[in-house]
C-alpha cells in the first residue's frame, strides 16, 4: 500500500513530464526513444496522492483523469518546452522525467517518403534544450527543479555532471543498460543526488514504490 497524504507537499504545485519525444521525419514517420511514461505517470500519481495538485506535460498515454492532475498532451521537444513554460506559472517544483530526444530532422516532409533509393540521408540539428531554455527565460526562479538522467556507463560520474550543467536541485538516475528496470519496464531502480552532495539508492521495486519514495524526499527538501 503506498503512504497517504504528505503534510509538507499539501498545497504544493508540482509540473512533471512523462514519455518520449517524437521528432517527426514524415506524416507518419518520427525519430523517437524506448520512453514509455510509465515512471512520468507514476510520479504525477504520487503528487496527487500526497496532497498535490499536478500538471501532467506528456509525450505518453496518460493515466486515467483524477481529480488534482491536469494533462496537456504534446509530441515534441518543441511543444513540451511551450507546455512546460506555461505550467511553471505559479509552480513549486518541476520533475522532468520525460526522455526528450536531443535531435531532430532539419527538414520534415509534408508527404511520406517512398521506398526507392538503396539509403536515405537524414540531417538532424538539435532540439531545444528545455532546461536550459527555461533558464535563459528566468521561468525556473524559485522553482524547485528535478532531472532525470538515463544513463549506461559511468553512471553517477554522468548524473553529477547532469546535476551541475542544468543546475538542478536533485538528479535521479538508472543504469539503462540493465534489464528489467527503467524505460519500458515496470519496475525501477534509481539513485537519487543532491546539489549538496547526499546520494540514495532506491532499491528495485514497482515504479509506483520508487514514485512515491522519490516524490518523499522531494517534499523534504522544499519545506
Amino acid at each position: 500500500m503506498s503512504p497517504g497524504p504528505d503534510p509538507t507537499i499539501d498545497g504544493l504545485h508540482f509540473v512533471v513530464t512523462a514519455g518520449g519525444t517524437r521528432e517527426p521525419i514524415d506524416p507518419v514517420r518520427f525519430i523517437g526513444n524506448r520512453s514509455s511514461g510509465k515512471m512520468g505517470n507514476e510520479l504525477a500519481a504520487a503528487a496527487v496522492r500526497q496532497g498535490a495538485t499536478v500538471t501532467l506535460v506528456t509525450a505518453a498515454t496518460p493515466p486515467a483523469a483524477q481529480a488534482g492532475l491536469e494533462v496537456v498532451s504534446v509530441e515534441t521537444a518543441g511543444e513540451m518546452h511551450a507546455a512546460v513554460r506555461d505550467a511553471l506559472a505559479g509552480a513549486h517544483v518541476l520533475i522532468m522525467a520525460a526522455a526528450v530526444a536531443d535531435w531532430r530532422p532539419r527538414d520534415v516532409s509534408r508527404h511520406k517518403l517512398k521506398k526507392g533509393a538503396d539509403t536515405l540521408t537524414l540531417e538532424l540539428v538539435p532540439t531545444v534544450d528545455i532546461l536550459r531554455a527555461l533558464r535563459d527565460e528566468s521561468a525556473l526562479n524559485g522553482v524547485f527543479v528535478v532531472g532525470f538522467a538515463a544513463e549506461t556507463e559511468h553512471v553517477l560520474d554522468n548524473a553529477r555532471g547532469k546535476l551541475e550543467a542544468k543546475q538542478l536541485d536533485l538528479v535521479v538516475v538508472n543504469d539503462v543498460s540493465r534489464e528489467g528496470i527503467g524505460m519500458g519496464a515496470d519496475d525501477n531502480e534509481v539513485t537519487i543526488i543532491g546539489r549538496d552532495g547526499s546520494q540514495q539508492t532506491i532499491s528495485r521495486a514497482p515504479k509506483l514504490i520508487v514514485a512515491d519514495a522519490i516524490v518523499r524526499i522531494i517534499a523534504s527538501r522544499v519545506r
